[in-house]
This record gives C-alpha cells, sequence and structure tokens, in this order.
C-alpha cells in the first residue's frame, strides 16, 4: 500500500517530462549549438515524451478500478490567500495523461519527417514539450486556479507556435490575432475564479463540486458566474463568438495542428466538465451553452463545407465537433461530453496526419486541385477513410 502510494505521488512529474525537453532543446533552439543541427533537440523531446506516455501507463494500472486520489501541495500562502496545488490521481485522469502524451509523442515523430530540412526544428521541438507539460498539467489539476494559470500557458504556446514561421507578415498577424482572441476568454475566466473564491471560500474541483451541491446564490450572480468560468473553455475550443483564431492557428506547421486540434481544444472543454456542477446552478448558462454549442456546430459545419483550405476545412469542423461537446455539458450530460471528446481527438489528429502527408507530397492545400490519389497515396487516404467514419462514430 505504502509503495503504491509513493508511486502515485510521483505523478506530478508527468507535467515536468514537457518542460523538461523544453529547458533541455533550448541550446538548438536559439541557435548556440549549430553544428549538429536541430535533431538532437528533436529527440531529447521525443524520450523525455515516452517517459510521461510510459510514467502515465503504469499510474493508470496502479489506479484502474480505484476511488479517486487527491494529492495537496502547498504552493503559497499568506493572510487569507491560500494557494494548494491539488492532483486529482484517477482512471480518468490517468487514461487523459496517457491520450495527451500518446498524441504529443505522434505528433513529434511526425514532426521529424515533415520539418527535416526546416532549420526551426529545434525551437518546434521546444515549444512542442512546453504545450504538452500545459496539457497533462491540465489532466491532472483539481485546481481551478493552476486549471487557469495553464490555460494562460496554452494561451502563449499557441501565439508562438502559430507564429513559428514569423519571417512572413501573415503569419505574424495570424498569431496575434490568435493570441488576442483566446486572451479574452481568459480575462472572462480569471473574473470568474475570483468570484468563485469569493463565494465558495474553495479553489478546487473536488471542494468547489460538495459546494455546488448545497449552494443557494442568487439567481444572477450564478448567472454572471457561470457565463464567466465558462467563457475560458469557450475561446480555447474556438466557439462562436471567438472561433475565429482556430482559422487563423492553421498558418503554424501541420504537426502544431494535430495537436492543436486534437488535445489542445479538449483541454478547454476538460475543464468545462469539471466546471459543471457549477454551471448547472444556473439554468441561464445551461441555456447558453447549448445555444452557443448549436451555432458553432451548424456554422462551423456550413462554413467547412464552403472552405477550398484543406486545413481550414478541418479546423472549422474541430470547432463543430467541440460545439457538441458544449450543447451535451449545456444538457448536463458529461459522460457524453467526455466520450465526444475521446472519439474526435484521435480521429482528427489522424485526419490532420493526413492533410500533412498530402501537403508535403503535392505542395498545395487547395482541395480543387486535389483528387485521383486513391491509386498514388493508398496509405493516406486509407487514413482519411478511417479518420472520417471516426469523426461520424462509425468506427
Amino acid at each position: 500500500m505504502m509503495s503504491n502510494l509513493l508511486g502515485l505521488e510521483s505523478s506530478w512529474w508527468i507535467p515536468c517530462y514537457g518542460w523538461a525537453g523544453t529547458a533541455l532543446a533550448i541550446p538548438w533552439a536559439t541557435g548556440w549549438v549549430k553544428r549538429s543541427g536541430p535533431r538532437p533537440a528533436a529527440y531529447l523531446n521525443i524520450l523525455l515524451t515516452f517517459a510521461a506516455f510510459a510514467h502515465g501507463l503504469w499510474l493508470l494500472r496502479q489506479v484502474w478500478g480505484r476511488d479517486p486520489q487527491i494529492l495537496n501541495y502547498l504552493w503559497f500562502r499568506v493572510a487569507d490567500l491560500d494557494l494548494t496545488l491539488s492532483l486529482e490521481i484517477s482512471p480518468l485522469t490517468m487514461g487523459a495523461v496517457v491520450w495527451i502524451s500518446g498524441l504529443s509523442l505522434l505528433a513529434q515523430i511526425y514532426a521529424l519527417g515533415y520539418l527535416d530540412k526546416d532549420w526551426g526544428l529545434g525551437r518546434f521541438a521546444a515549444l512542442m514539450g512546453f504545450f504538452e507539460g500545459g496539457m497533462t498539467g491540465i489532466a491532472l489539476s483539481d485546481s481551478l486556479f493552476f486549471s487557469y494559470a495553464l490555460l494562460e500557458m496554452l494561451t502563449l504556446s499557441t501565439y508562438l507556435l502559430v507564429g513559428f514561421w514569423y519571417a512572413q507578415p501573415l503569419v505574424v498577424t495570424a498569431a496575434r490575432d490568435a493570441f488576442l482572441t483566446k486572451r479574452v476568454g481568459d480575462l472572462l475566466l480569471l473574473m470568474g475564479v475570483v468570484a468563485i473564491s469569493n463565494f465558495s471560500g474553495a479553489l478546487t474541483f473536488s471542494d468547489l463540486r460538495d459546494w455546488a451541491a448545497t449552494a443557494s446564490l442568487d439567481p444572477t450572480w450564478a448567472a454572471w458566474m457561470g457565463l464567466a468560468l465558462m467563457a475560458g473553455p469557450l475561446g480555447k475550443c474556438a466557439q462562436f463568438p471567438l472561433h475565429l483564431w482556430l482559422d487563423e492557428a492553421m498558418e503554424a506547421p501541420n504537426p502544431a495542428s494535430i495537436l492543436r486540434n486534437s488535445a489542445v481544444v479538449a483541454c478547454g472543454a476538460f475543464v468545462l466538465i469539471k466546471l459543471q456542477p457549477l454551471l448547472a446552478l444556473s439554468p441561464i448558462t445551461n441555456g447558453v451553452l447549448v445555444a452557443i454549442g448549436t451555432i458553432t456546430a451548424l456554422g462551423g459545419s456550413l462554413v467547412a463545407l464552403a472552405q477550398i483550405d484543406i486545413k481550414r476545412t478541418f479546423s472549422y469542423s474541430t470547432s463543430a465537433y467541440l460545439g457538441l461537446v458544449f450543447v451535451a455539458v449545456g444538457m448536463q450530460q458529461p459522460d457524453l461530453a467526455l466520450e465526444l471528446l475521446l472519439m474526435h481527438g484521435l480521429a482528427k489528429a489522424l485526419l490532420f496526419m493526413g492533410a500533412g502527408s498530402l501537403i508535403y507530397t503535392t505542395a498545395t492545400q487547395n482541395l480543387t486541385e486535389l483528387g485521383g490519389l486513391r491509386s498514388r497515396m493508398p496509405a493516406t487516404v486509407a487514413a482519411f477513410a478511417v479518420g472520417s467514419l471516426g469523426m461520424v462514430a462509425l468506427l
């Protein structure tokens, strides 16, 4: 029993693997080391991501079939302010860690070939490690405050990755627009965090769930608090009216789009699902969730049909699919929302890998210029078929 507990206490290492990869890649990312080329930075990050994946699998086996456990680490205390780093160790959170680190591992291996001749590969590897650390941290976090901080980290990561090819003016504009759009949601989320802390006196999801079960808030305050709390995930999941950033983010290298459209948006939705007991305090909030999700699902699908850029087509389909997750949360069906996230993430990662294969081979993203590829690229076409069937829940 003691050895199991000690094993679970090592769970805080998992986000650190990604951040350690970022730190180790700095000599190549900054150009201090040039003789070896940038590939060693990618190898180091792949190795550390594999370590995070293996560690997560081992911990998932330890917690499988057991009740969730909360680990608390005091981080900062002054006067009445007590900020504790709280981790939830459960089959759900460890499964999310394995899912995120597995997708990150595939995306980084994919990037070795896709960016093989790009001298920015070392910088890309460092940013992917930064991304991965933030996402696995969100999966494990039981603290609303630290989840907010990690969402801010994802916003910064998005800015840096979208602006990866910063010599192009269009890329710089896209990175700025994506950053500012997501910052709107982050700012409103911070206001919601402060409000809920004042109302409940708690900042952990487990304590907030217990408080919400017996809370009696004024309906107006409950509605405003719920709308503020949902604003952060709304921006991260590219929902109307904060949906345009995901289209702009397609200026980033395709390996980054693999993670952004599968795991990054899922992290925002995962926080939304954890907040569901608080959002349920107000029927207005639930109604807004359903309305926004419906508008985004329908509008995103229609806009995707009108696109001729393959990456932008998939980006709008991501917004549309996440709209269904918002509808599920608004209808108080968090289990259904989690199933949608898992299914969408795996299928969309496969579709973006196929899209990258097409772009790398044909040097075009224009759908009107593509056709007759079944005989020439059978593996890519098979990947598209499997991913498409997964998107419509036939696999």
